[in-house]
């Protein structure tokens, strides 16, 4: 058996309306739901991840498992923030070979203090609903885990703090304090993210079947492909394109809703 799940937009709100269905003539009720409610973000979850909760999953972190993009809010300590932002986003929807635009993007932080990197903590915000759908994933017995084009130092202690363990991203070089303007260590780009997913499923004893992987942009593709099944997150289009589902609710306990058919709580 699928799942169908539609989220319905609901002002500042969301409501979900879910129900098991065969798989036979599956594209035909999908197309139909499509056609009944234009409005709804329609998902269609595999058998594997419709009779048992996500083993693993695996999220970006900027503008997915947190509202901000945090290299742009360092940028704004070095006054560079709206060059920055454009690098960001023409390599979201995939104009800019990523590892480029990121050393780019990096080498316009040379001479920051380090400090600012705890102020930036300070200033990032988890998305709406992301505490709950951890805890519900973690609840079932599941584990969350972040894979970051971003930077170690502003990501690991945010996920701690939700009792997420693992986390890949980037490290910034630092030399007496202050922000070289190079990634310390391999870039994490979108094959290394897909291989992320590979690793924990290998290492944790995970099936691949009953993973699921969000992300918001085209480094987040393979990733996303790789996975039980793929959701595109207030995506750009170069990744809703490529994902199972698409949620253009910006509520991360949706995903539960969606996959369970129950709202969290």
């Amino acid at each position: 058996m699928h799942r169908i799940s539609l989220i319905h937009p609901a002002g500042a709100d969301w409501t979900v309306s879910s129900r098991l269905v065969d798989a036979g003539g599956l594209e035909t009720i999908v197309a139909a739901e499509s056609a009944a409610h234009p409005d709804a973000d329609v998902f269609v979850v595999p058998e594997a991840l419709s009779e048992a909760p996500p083993q693993l999953v695996l999220m970006d972190v900027d503008s997915t498992f947190l509202n901000e993009e945090v290299i742009e809010l360092i940028a704004a300590h070095a006054g560079v923030r709206e060059e920055v932002a454009r690098i960001t986003d023409e390599a979201m929807r995939g104009e800019l070979d990523f590892a480029a635009s990121l050393r780019a993007r990096v080498a316009a932080l040379a001479g920051l203090p380090e400090s600012v990197l705890a102020e930036v903590r300070e200033q990032v915000t988890l998305t709406a609903g992301v505490p709950e759908l951890v805890a519900a994933v973690q609840g079932a017995g599941g584990v969350v885990a972040l894979v970051s084009g971003g930077f170690a130092e502003v990501v690991v202690p945010v996920a701690a703090e939700l009792g997420i363990a693992e986390v890949l991203a980037n490290r910034l070089a630092v030399r007496d304090g202050l922000l070289s303007g190079e990634v310390d260590g391999p870039i994490i780009d979108r094959r290394a993210k897909a291989d992320q997913l590979r690793v924990l499923c290998e290492r944790l004893d995970i099936d691949p079947a009953r993973t699921v992987a969000i992300g918001d942009g085209a480094n987040d593709a393979e990733m996303v492909q790789a996975a039980g099944f793929g959701i595109a997150f207030c995506a750009k289009p170069a990744l809703a394109e490529v994902a199972d589902a698409a949620l253009t609710v910006r509520r991360m306990d949706a995903v539960w809703a969606a996959l369970t058919g129950e709202p969290i709580g």
